[in-house]
């Protein structure tokens, strides 16, 4: 039985922090929040900030992806 994890992804910016939980089936939601994030003018989250946290997104789903077909492989 494969158990569901929970992922954190944290950014602090000067006085603010961007804290996100999610698991792999809300990554997509999360990556859209992300976007909208960029785009509101009242927080200092940038353009950049949401390339970089995406990026570490898609390596981890990647990571957990391999590390399961590994695990599955061991099964056999």
């Amino acid at each position: 039985m494969m158990q569901r994890g929970v992922n954190v992804l944290a950014l602090v910016k000067d006085s603010e922090r961007y804290v996100f939980l999610y698991d792999e089936e809300s990554a997509a939601t999360l990556l859209r929040t992300l976007g909208k994030y960029a785009s509101d003018r009242e927080l200092s989250f940038s353009w950049y900030d949401a390339a970089v946290l995406s990026q570490k997104i898609r390596r981890l789903a990647r990571e957990n992806q391999e590390q399961a077909g590994a695990l599955g492989e061991m099964d056999r």
